[in-house]
């Protein structure tokens, strides 16, 4: 039996040993422990990275959507229309800033924000739209900028998921006036901490967020505003700058590993493989499948040492924290659905073909036992003779 986890941070880290150790010693040697030379120029190398103008390195990827919507003046008696098909953090965010999150259900295919929905979720109150492009696959923002463009709203994309994908050619964090990136330790891009990125094409923005996460001082001891503690720090600054070097690389090989996952999975009985839109470039931060039977499942890969997961069990709008918004079961059909089907498989670089496939064998077996016991019950008529 293999032993297979969801992610294997050792095996990623191995190749770059030298080089992280290294820029950290560097680091530590120099004492400029944040906002300094490491943060300017992974900042500078990131916005490249997006082809944006502007990255603003901060905490994590909730405080860089938290601090886009700051930016944007968005608070108390305002309202933001995103997904409950996401990590907590973009509705918190929302509700960190005072704003209401408002809902919209999802396209069953991409598992993405569908456009269809906005428009009767708008109100005189609403004042922003922040699609998710979830486990690195592009929401479809040609139709949601669209939406947003005729009622003069403000489009913050959640990229927190999606490093280096596409949507038309254009990186995504690069379509909506603001974009918040995470850099978690497991995403394509992530530091061995917490950290994160506001990235925008709008100056005004990004000196609105450099203020807001330094406390809301540009000069020492002087505040202009109320801002927070959300600065990057040099170390981590330091290792992103090495791993952001090797991202296009890592996002080709996740690329191969799904198509590989696809041709195997496609042909097993009641799987659902991911959908890539078509004119959109699917990094898979994570790869989701939709399959019978699926808490079985999980057990049965788990028993043969495989670690899959389950991003995200409940949806946000039927979380404990947010039944204030008064939200209940059946109002979001295909979120709700989703949540009952989907499964997470490993997906990182370093993973091996030889892996894959026994991932793929072990889902097979799973699926051949769950029929063959179905095939040994009899049915049994009323009066309890055979049929």
């Amino acid at each position: 039996m293999k032993n297979i986890p969801l992610v294997d941070l050792k095996d990623q880290y191995e190749p770059i040993r030298e080089e992280v150790q290294a820029a950290v010693h560097q680091v530590l040697d120099g004492m400029k422990l944040f906002l300094g030379e490491n943060v300017f120029q992974l900042e500078r190398d990131f916005a490249k990275f997006c082809n944006a103008k502007h990255a603003i390195g901060v905490g994590s990827g909730t405080d860089a959507l938290y601090l886009a919507l700051r930016a944007l003046d968005i608070g108390p008696g305002d309202e933001v229309i995103t997904v409950p098909n996401s990590f907590f953090a973009t509705a918190a965010a929302i509700c960190m800033t005072g704003a209401t999150p408002v809902f919209v259900d999802i396209d069953a295919e991409t598992f993405t924000m569908d456009p269809a929905k906005i428009e009767p979720a708008i109100t005189p109150k609403t004042k922003a739209i922040i699609p998710v492009h979830l486990y690195g696959q592009p929401a479809d923002m040609r139709a949601i900028k669209q939406v947003a463009d005729a009622h003069g709203l403000a489009i913050i994309e959640d990229a927190c998921q999606s490093h280096g994908a596409e949507y038309r050619g254009q990186r995504t964090g690069t379509m909506g006036d603001a974009a918040a990136f995470s850099f978690y330790y497991s995403k394509n891009l992530g530091a061995y901490g917490e950290g994160g990125a506001v990235v925008t094409n709008d100056r005004n923005i990004a000196s609105k967020v450099q203020l807001l996460r330094n406390h809301g001082s540009s000069s020492r001891y002087y505040h202009t505003v109320l801002g927070m503690n959300s600065r990057l720090d040099e170390i981590q600054a330091a290792i992103l700058r090495i791993k952001l070097r090797y991202l296009e690389q890592s996002n080709v090989a996740r690329r191969a590993l799904a198509r590989e996952y696809n041709k195997r999975l496609s042909q097993l009985p009641g799987v659902i493989t991911p959908v890539e839109r078509a004119e959109a470039t699917h990094v898979y931060h994570l790869y989701v499948l939709r399959v019978p039977h699926r808490d079985e499942m999980l057990e049965w890969l788990s028993r043969h040492g495989v670690g899959a997961a389950v991003h995200y069990p409940v949806p946000i709008h039927l979380q404990e924290a947010t039944r204030h918004l008064g939200y209940k079961v059946g109002d979001f059909p295909v979120t709700e659905q989703m949540t009952e089907e989907i499964i997470s498989l490993p997906i990182y670089p370093e993973l091996g073909l030889d892996e894959v496939n026994y991932v793929c064998q072990t889902i097979g077996d799973f699926l051949r036992t769950k029929r063959s016991r179905k095939a040994r019950v009899t049915p049994v008529s009323r009066g309890g003779v055979a049929a």
